[in-house]
């Protein structure tokens, strides 16, 4: 009962976190974006204008008239072709009745067999053109609808109204269609009228939504007014298309911010803008990614840049401070990238310069030159380990600014003396600004508590001061966990995990032995062995305490978690096996304590942790093989790691049985090579 209560306990406090930060993001982008605009002038047409000089602030559309609104609305419902369903059944049901009539009622009257085979084709075939009522048909024609569409299992097809038939219409054609072997006559007593039903019947929802979609796509506007341009002065007359401009000024500025239930509707129109974009990323990580809700650290990552961005941006726009474009956007996928992963750099990138866009005066150039630019940023810089590497995305995103942009200034203006040159000084403020990445992911890991593939190469310098420690107090264990970083990061490779993070790991693993030296053997001198003086409980918790011994040492070093998690997964909840296995042979039926000879654990989690495992055991156990052949290794290989995977020791972690059969094949590898044979060189004779 605790724990079904704990359980729910955690998922309301879990559901509370998303819906704050969600809540406290949605809140601050929206604070800071722009509101504002008015219009107060009163005018007519051949009416001198009474104000001064108006020049528009915002670009904005000139609006038609409404008789002109009227007049080519009414054009274009008059090509309207609205929706009918077809439906089968009505055929079918037709025709079963009719086949069954032949062979009852109809009989006598059939001249042949043929005869009614005919007539039932002719009954498919008009059915298959499409039958409508009567009086449908008539209101179609009425109105000069010249075709209209058939939708069948989900299919529109445009039908002209010439090849469709009423029910009268198809009786009447079915009488003289065939008169050479069908005489009218006969038709007629059969009454085939009974068999022909309207199988098209109209859809008016359908219908009606086809047509306020054709008038939704209608253009309201018969120009644009540019910001800057000048619409009128004083004294001058206020012409039918000056007065046009002006009625549309009004709108666009009423629209903006002309009265507080305007203002509230805009502030409404912004919270759904922000919270619909925001929810779509939600869902997206809620479907894709939902180990970052368990990861809060990654979750407030995520929304603290998009926040971030979204904010400066606003800012940037409603104080006309310099030029959005010096921005970094780029910075933000770079920073996911590095922290998180590919497809969510891409996301979470997306929908910044989506929200961003909207408080913008050209948003769709915004829109295309930066998703460009972050394209770009994410597939130039996969793992950042090295400043050059961001020398070089900032040097290509530059090129991807520039060239976008150049390419709207083209189709724009046709003209090379009209480029925007103070655009490109800003767009290497850009690329300036975006150097700034490397040393601001120092900031983030401590933060949201990230590890860096920067930070997991300079933690693997072996001139770090607990390295260079270990090297000189347990020299056996520092070659040991050299050799396991070759062999586990050679394996992540493979099976594409990740090699810096399983190395550094690996380095760090067995930190713990620096406590006790002398009681593993690749420390021990020849002959000395403190373990004879202990009894197996003894030194089993003494081997044991290695463990909690480098968790020790590693807070004590500010190792960061991701490495503490390799101390405590490398010999995950399995025992120590020599002293476990002595005990039961001396003390025969009995089971000790678990504690006693079982490591603390857990077992490994991620995939790195279950590689650096494996390649822990493998390596220490080849060091005892009594002779070095291919078929030992393998052997040895095989049996230690199936034995692993038969403990369960893998259970909880994503890797599969193709991904160690991968490992498998590279420990083979790689150990045949590091003990292969080397030739005897001979002695010079004298």
């Amino acid at each position: 009962m605790n724990k079904i209560r704990t359980k729910k306990e955690l998922a309301v406090r879990d559901l509370l976190y998303r819906v704050a930060i969600f809540v406290v993001t949605v809140s601050a982008i929206v604070y800071c974006m722009p509101r504002d605009g008015k219009f107060n002038y009163q005018f007519d047409i051949n009416k001198p204008w009474k104000y001064g000089q108006v020049i528009a602030t915002f670009d904005f559309p000139i609006y038609k008239a409404d008789e002109v609104v009227k007049r080519e609305q009414d054009s274009l419902l008059h090509h309207f072709q609205p929706y009918f369903q077809r439906d089968r059944q009505v055929a079918e049901e037709a025709l079963r009745t009719f086949r069954a009539d032949c062979q009852g009622k109809l009989r006598r009257l059939l001249p042949s067999v043929e005869a009614g085979r005919l007539i039932e084709k002719m009954l498919a075939g008009y059915y298959e053109r499409g039958i409508l009522l009567t009086e449908e048909l008539g209101r179609l024609r009425a109105d000069s609808i010249g075709a209209i569409h058939v939708i069948e299992e989900k299919l529109s097809v445009a039908r002209p109204l010439t090849q469709l038939y009423s029910e009268l219409e198809a009786y009447q054609q079915i009488l003289t269609a065939d008169t050479a072997r069908l005489h009218p006559t006969m038709l007629r007593r059969l009454g085939l009228n009974a068999y022909l039903n309207a199988n098209l019947h109209y859809d008016r929802q359908r219908t009606e939504s086809a047509r306020q979609e054709m008038l939704g796509n209608y253009s309201w506007a018969s120009g644009l007014v540019m910001s800057g341009q000048k619409i009128i002065d004083r004294g001058e007359i206020v012409s039918r298309e000056t007065y046009n401009i002006l009625q549309s000024l009004q709108k666009e500025s009423l629209k903006r911010s002309g009265s507080s239930t305007q203002q509230r509707l805009m502030l409404a129109g912004q919270v759904l803008f922000v919270s619909i974009f925001m929810l779509c990323f939600m869902l997206y990580l809620d479907l894709y990614r939902k180990d970052y809700y368990e990861q809060r650290g990654s979750l407030a990552l995520l929304f603290a840049l998009i926040m971030f961005y979204c904010v400066v941006t606003n800012a940037m726009v409603a104080n006309m401070f310099f030029n959005v474009y010096i921005i970094p956007f780029a910075m933000l996928p770079i920073m996911v990238r590095v922290f998180l992963d590919t497809r969510t750099a891409f996301m979470a990138h997306t929908v910044t310069i989506l929200i961003c866009s909207i408080s913008l005066r050209y948003p769709h150039e915004f829109i295309l030159t930066q998703l460009a630019a972050g394209m770009v940023a994410i597939f130039s810089l996969r793992e950042l380990s090295q400043r050059s590497q961001l020398f070089r995305t900032a040097l290509l995103t530059l090129l991807t600014y520039a060239a976008v942009y150049f390419a709207f200034e083209l189709i724009a203006e046709n003209d090379l003396s009209k480029v925007n040159g103070s655009m490109y000084l800003y767009l290497g403020t850009n690329a300036v600004l975006l150097l700034f990445t490397y040393p601001l992911m120092f900031l983030i890991e401590k933060a949201f508590g990230f590890t860096s593939n920067v930070t997991l190469v300079e933690l693997s310098n072996i001139n770090t001061p607990l390295l260079r420690r270990m090297s000189e107090t347990v020299p056996g264990t520092f070659q040991h966990s050299m050799q396991m970083a070759n062999l586990a990061a050679e394996a992540a490779n493979r099976i594409g995990g990740n090699s810096q993070l399983v190395r550094t790991g690996a380095l760090y693993h067995d930190i713990g032995k620096m406590e006790n030296p002398a009681f593993f053997t690749e420390n021990q001198s020849a002959g000395i062995n403190p373990h004879k003086s202990l009894s197996y409980e003894q030194s089993a918790q003494v081997v044991i305490s290695h463990v909690t011994d480098g968790l020790r040492l590693a807070d004590k070093h500010n190792l960061p978690k991701v490495i503490r998690d390799f101390i405590t997964t490398h010999h995950g909840a399995g025992t120590t096996r020599y002293f476990y296995v002595s005990w039961k042979n001396e003390h025969p039926g009995e089971e000790p304590p678990h504690e006693m000879f079982h490591y603390p654990g857990p077992n490994p989690f991620t995939k790195e942790q279950a590689i650096l495992m494996m390649a822990d055991s493998v390596e220490a156990a080849s060091r005892s093989l009594p002779e070095y052949t291919e078929e030992s290794i393998s052997n040895l290989v095989e049996k230690i790691i199936d034995w692993q995977v038969g403990e369960g020791f893998f259970k909880q972690c994503p890797i599969t049985f193709k991904d160690i059969a991968t490992v498998k094949g590279v420990f083979k590898e790689k150990l045949r090579i590091i003990y292969h044979t080397r030739i005897s060189y001979p002695e010079l004779k004298k």
